[in-house]
C-alpha cells in the first residue's frame, strides 16, 4: 500500500466542502476494519484512507495550511499504514467508567502484547508494539496503543486462498478471542496484503 503525499490531500478550503460525504465513506469504509476482542478491547485496522482521514482531521483542527506543517502530519501517520506484509492496528482498551478503567489499565500491563492474529493453523502472530513511544509504566499500561502484526509470506498466500482468520488476547487478566470474522473484515484485511 503506498504512501500518502502532498497530492493526496484536500486543501482546507475543498476538505470543508467536501468533508460531510468523505466522513461518511470513512466511517462506513471503518466499519469493515474493526475486531472487538470481548466487551472492552478493539482492533482498529489501518489503512491509506484511515490515514488520510486522520491527517485532513489534523490538517483542519490545527487549521495547517503551510507545506512543512503538512510534511510534519505525513511523516507522523504515513508509518501507520500497511506495507503489504502486514498489518498496522489501534489497540483501543475501552472502560466507560473511569474508576473501572484506572483499575483495569493497573492490571492490564503488558496486553498489548499478548493480543494476536492467526491464519489458519500457522502459529500465532504476536505484534510489535508502541513503535512510536513507550505507552505503558509499572503502575499501568495506557488505554490506546499502536500495534504490527508481520506475516509471513506463507501466511499471506493462504489468506489470499481463503485461509481462516482468527484474532485474539492472551493476558491472564483478560482472555477472548474471534474465530469467525464477518466476512467483509477478513476481505479488507486480505486487501492489505500483497503476496509474493
Amino acid at each position: 500500500m503506498t504512501q500518502l503525499t502532498r497530492d493526496d490531500l484536500y486543501s482546507l478550503e475543498e476538505y470543508a466542502r467536501i468533508r460531510p460525504d468523505f466522513r461518511a465513506r470513512v466511517m462506513a469504509h471503518k466499519k469493515s476494519r474493526q475486531v472487538a476482542l470481548g466487551p472492552h478491547a478493539t482492533l482498529y485496522f489501518e489503512d491509506r484512507l484511515t490515514m488520510q482521514y486522520q491527517i485532513q482531521e489534523m490538517l483542519r483542527i490545527e487549521r495547517i495550511f503551510e507545506e512543512a506543517g503538512i510534511q510534519e502530519e505525513l511523516a507522523a501517520y504515513n508509518p501507520l499504514i500497511p506495507d503489504g506484509s502486514n498489518w498496522k492496528a489501534t489497540f483501543m482498551i475501552e472502560y466507560p467508567d473511569p474508576e473501572q478503567r484506572k483499575a483495569a489499565l493497573a492490571r492490564l500491563i503488558g496486553i498489548e502484547r499478548r493480543v494476536w492474529v492467526q491464519v489458519a493453523d500457522f502459529e500465532q502472530v504476536f505484534p510489535i508494539a508502541n513503535e512510536d513511544l513507550e505507552r505503558e509504566t509499572d503502575e499501568k499500561t495506557s488505554s490506546v496503543h499502536f500495534l504490527r502484526f508481520e506475516l509471513t509470506p506463507e501466511m499471506v498466500r493462504a489468506l489470499k486462498q481463503g485461509a481462516a482468520l482468527a484474532m485474539g488476547v492472551d493476558h491472564p487478566e483478560y482472555r477472548h478471542e474471534v474465530r469467525n470474522l464477518p466476512d467483509a473484515v477478513r476481505d479488507s484485511l486480505v486487501e492489505d496484503l500483497v503476496a509474493v
